[in-house]
C-alpha cells in the first residue's frame, strides 16, 4: 500500500517513510507511527508522520506484517 491515503495508515503500523533531508535522495527510513500530522484524508506526496523515535516525514509504504 502506499502511504497516500489516511484511512490506511493505523498508530503503530510499520511504514517506510522519507524524511525531509532525504527527499532528494529517495532513502527511507522505517518505524512505527506515533502520530499522524497530515489532517486532509488524502495527500499525493504521502501523509505525514512522527515515528515512535521522533523523526517526521511521509509515508511511501506501508508494511503488511
Amino acid at each position: 500500500m502506499n502511504g497516500q491515503n489516511r484511512s490506511d495508515i493505523k498508530i503503530g503500523a510499520t511504514v517506510d517513510i522519507v524524511l525531509k533531508l532525504d527527499q532528494r535522495s529517495g532513502k527511507l527510513t522505517r518505524g512505527q507511527v506515533a502520530q499522524i500530522l497530515t489532517k486532509s484524508g488524502f495527500h499525493p506526496h504521502g501523509i505525514k508522520v512522527r515515528l515512535a523515535d521522533g523523526q517526521v516525514g511521509r509515508v511511501q509504504a506501508i508494511i503488511q506484517d
